[in-house]
């Protein structure tokens, strides 16, 4: 729970910031302009926010973010109810706050440079195109098939502390076409080993993805590269993980939070599969979720039952998308 304090505390952290109390409000400002203005009982803090972007956001959690006043509609604002923050989450609502505020250079020399300077998301499909390429995707044969059987196994969650989940789940890529080998007799089973012990260093993120902050987004990311690079073969026939098996694995266990990607995907949006350009697609994901929750205004699990696929999550749904468009150029 975010306090007036904690907001205090990571502005006056972000150069040139001044605070002033304006008309008995608490406001943050860059020379005139103000980047963050407490309400008068301290409960709710308005925020700049792109306000082409604000309605996917006050619709991904209403209990938490709500439109500013008729009167400041019109300007790049948005609220959200002070008690309903976490730490990371109001660390970078505060930040991207100060950054659309601030000079790019002076954001740059705080910050560090922007994570994709110049190039924007993909944009979000509506939820029409969503409709038909589920419409395509169910079509193929067996598609759910062995997504249920690994969500048996591994009930009530896939835990890659338990040597049967971490076999369940090396079956699961192989059924999606990674073909990563299995021991023979006798040999060492180093994906075993490997899993083991990076579960214990990544604890995940289970935000769900529309609500993924950039901090969340970098963990996921950081997880996936040291994923793909874990051994996967035997000593006759060493291999990676991979980038495509990591995606999958990660999305296997944060099924709500993680849009996976294949390479093809991944080679057409971004040119690169490195953890960056995971990073990258995570975010095209929020957008997308987002995207997709404003114009459905349902939540994200009656969304995919809605679009036909009541047997995986929104980010899949995405993910779906992108597969019939891209990897099998099915044009819904």
């Amino acid at each position: 729970m975010a306090t007036v304090e904690d907001v205090r505390r990571l502005a006056v952290a972000l150069p040139r910031t001044e605070e002033h109390l304006i008309r008995d409000r608490v406001k943050f400002r860059i020379g005139r302009i103000v980047y963050l203005a407490l309400s008068r009982d301290e409960t709710t803090l308005g925020f700049a926010f792109p306000k082409e972007e604000r309605a996917a956001l006050v619709a991904s959690e209403p209990a938490k973010f709500s439109l500013p006043p008729t009167s400041d509609l019109r300007y790049n604002w948005a609220q959200a109810t002070l008690a309903a923050l976490g730490p990371a989450e109001l660390a970078e609502l505060v930040t991207e706050a100060w950054r659309m505020c601030v000079p790019a250079k002076v954001a740059r020399a705080h910050l560090g440079p922007d994570p994709d300077p110049g190039t924007p998301l993909p944009p979000a499909p509506p939820l029409a195109r969503l409709r038909l390429s589920a419409e395509v995707f169910a079509g193929y044969r067996g598609v759910d098939r062995s997504w249920l059987e690994l969500r048996r196994l591994t009930a009530p969650a896939l835990d890659l502390t338990d040597p049967a989940h971490r076999l369940a789940l090396h079956r699961w890529l192989n059924s999606w076409g990674c073909r990563l080998p299995y021991p023979a007799e006798g040999e060492p089973y180093p994906l075993q080993e490997a899993l083991a012990a990076w579960t214990a260093g990544h604890p995940l993120p289970g935000t769900p993805l529309a609500d993924l902050t950039d901090a969340e987004t970098d963990a996921l990311a950081a997880a996936y590269e040291d994923l793909a690079g874990l051994p996967a073969g035997s000593p006759a026939r060493p291999r990676s993980l991979g980038p495509t098996a990591a995606a999958k694995a990660l999305y296997a266990l944060r099924p709500r939070t993680v849009m996976p990607w294949d390479a093809a995907i991944a080679t057409e949006l971004y040119g690169a599969r490195d953890g960056a350009a995971f990073a990258r697609h995570l975010r095209t994901g929020r957008a997308w979720a987002r995207a997709a929750l404003a114009e459905s205004g349902l939540d994200a699990d009656a969304l995919a039952a809605d679009l036909g696929r009541p047997a995986v999550t929104l980010p899949k749904v995405l993910d779906e998308h992108l597969y019939v468009t891209i990897t099998r150029r099915t044009a819904p």
